[in-house]
């Protein structure tokens, strides 16, 4: 049972129409924040502890390649680090997410978005593996999939809030969201703007040292 409490909540001040949500009951919204909040940094503590002892990546363990995929790619210690905290923090939250939004919640839902005609669409686990064995063919292209969305009711293609996950390395650099470049079909906006375009809801980022739009 979680039981912090904060004293004002963040989320009810960028997304204000959660709070509706919640009935104006700001302790119950502030104590979802808190706890969600609890596994992020709780994830980047612990995986840099495993990784690095006491310590936390510097710049150049950040760039450091560690592997490089099947299509030839090269993986970065800071995209194999943000995986791993992504996967504890999700894990973490899921049970808290079952107790205290109460609402329907997706979980690494990947969709299909066709932006010009305002068409959403959700792919399966075994469409989007598929997807994933054919990524050097960039199949993966026109596809988004944010970490968390909350949904009011069970319009699943529709959220009131998207949660993002991010993980900066080092850990000293401000959170950000993606950019699109020019082979996206959503070159010149940003994975924020494209959630809430898709999903409807405000899309915020967790990230240790806080929660930024």
């Amino acid at each position: 049972m979680v039981s912090t409490v904060a004293v004002a909540s963040t989320i009810g001040l960028l997304a204000p129409e959660v709070l509706g949500f919640f009935q104006n009951d700001e302790e119950e919204l502030s104590r979802l924040e808190v706890a969600l909040m609890a596994c992020v940094q709780r994830a980047e503590r612990d995986i840099n502890a495993e990784r690095f002892g006491y310590g936390a990546p510097t710049a150049e363990d950040c760039k450091a390649v560690v592997e490089v995929d099947r299509c030839g790619r090269p993986i970065y210690q800071s995209m194999e680090l943000g995986n791993l905290k992504h996967a504890r923090a999700l894990a973490c939250m899921q049970d808290i997410l079952k107790e205290l939004w109460p609402g329907p919640v997706s979980i690494e839902q990947r969709y299909r978005f066709y932006r010009h005609a305002k068409v959403l669409e959700t792919v399966s686990r075994e469409q989007e593996q598929r997807l994933l064995d054919a990524d050097c063919a960039e199949e993966l292209r026109g596809t988004i999939k944010p970490d968390v969305v909350l949904h009011a009711d069970r319009h699943l293609l529709r959220a009131i809030l998207v949660l993002d996950l991010k993980f900066p390395c080092p850990g000293d650099r401000e959170p950000r969201w993606t950019k699109y470049g020019d082979k996206s079909p959503y070159d010149g906006f940003n994975q924020g703007q494209i959630y809430q375009d898709a999903l409807g809801g405000k899309a915020l980022m967790l990230s240790p040292k806080g929660i930024f739009d």
